[in-house]
């Protein structure tokens, strides 16, 4: 009777552990974001397991019916399309069931976007705040005004299609010479972090429209 949060690759099928393998095998059930997706990665490990779609569209209908199927006595594994579970993916509320239905949550360390972003990015990386993703239209412009006065490093993710409209909107509320990297594509062919000022980058991908995933990371205010 337990519930497993297991980690996938952000891009690289080859970053996932053997444990999260070993865990994936073993498991009754496997919740995850988009089977098709899901279906790539276990098809590469050869896993063959009840694949039960888990995302922000059915999570709250289903987290109930899960929880009684963990208490039944099955062992469910968790993966999302990419990173760890929970983080700016499905995840907290299904954990937040099984804690007060007093079942046990494991979570496997492994891959999630925010953190070789981070590390890579030449920027400090001792005092972080991770953001995800920024709200699309109610409260947004009341979080720009938080963070631009934050003096730890800020982290935040954002789509390709909506990248340079957020970077116009960090230069105007942070500062056009606030430094930030753009970290795209980790782990995968074409991975590209771009460091620079927040206008310089702005019009970098005005030019160069970009695609996949990106990772923005901005230095804080300084004090």
């Amino acid at each position: 009777m337990r519930l497993y949060l297991v980690p996938s690759p952000i891009g690289n099928l080859g970053d996932i552990t053997y444990r999260a393998v070993e865990v994936l095998k073993r498991a009754d059930v496997i919740l995850c974001e988009d089977t098709r997706s899901s279906s790539i990665l276990l098809k590469h490990y050869q896993i063959q397991k009840p694949l039960t779609p888990y995302h922000q569209h059915n999570e709250h209908k289903i987290v109930a019916h899960l929880v009684e199927q963990i208490q039944a006595g099955k062992t469910f594994a968790l993966i999302t399309d990419a990173g760890t579970p929970g983080i700016s993916d499905p995840g907290f509320l299904l954990v937040r069931e099984c804690i007060r239905n007093g079942i046990t949550v494991e979570c496997l360390p492994g891959a999630t976007a925010f953190v070789p972003a981070l590390v890579q990015s030449g920027i400090p990386s001792n005092s972080f705040v991770f953001e995800g993703f920024l709200p699309l239209k109610k409260g947004r412009q009341t979080m720009l005004k938080k963070l631009a006065e934050e003096e730890r490093t800020i982290i935040l993710y954002e789509s390709p299609h909506r990248l340079v409209k957020t970077l116009h909107e960090l230069a105007l509320y942070f500062g056009p010479e606030r430094q930030a990297a753009v970290c795209r594509e980790l782990t995968k062919i074409y991975e590209e972090t771009n460091k620079n000022t927040l206008a310089a980058l702005a019009a970098h991908y005005e030019q160069h429209p970009p695609k996949g995933e990106i990772v923005i990371v901005v230095a804080g205010k300084e004090s």
